[in-house]
């Protein structure tokens, strides 16, 4: 189902209720879609903290210093 922003912010209950069952809605503007209303689901597994632990090594590059032009990018 695609609607309209107007007819969005005016009947969104109406498409909140049309998510619960199961149906995407998807939201345009002048025709072109910028948003997908979609049913939430809950993560089949729980995530556990530290499962990737050992899995990475920080390399020693990542502390030193960047160089001037990116940190001139940033105060642009």
């Amino acid at each position: 189902m695609q609607i309209n922003i107007h007819e969005a912010k005016t009947q969104f209950s109406k498409l909140i209720l049309s998510v619960e069952k199961g149906e995407e809605v998807i939201i345009a503007r002048y025709g072109q879609p910028v948003a997908k209303l979609v049913p939430y689901s809950q993560p089949s597994v729980p995530r556990t903290p530290g499962s990737a632990e050992g899995k990475f090594t920080v390399p020693p590059e990542f502390f030193e210093p960047l160089p001037e032009d990116i940190l001139d990018a940033f105060e642009k």
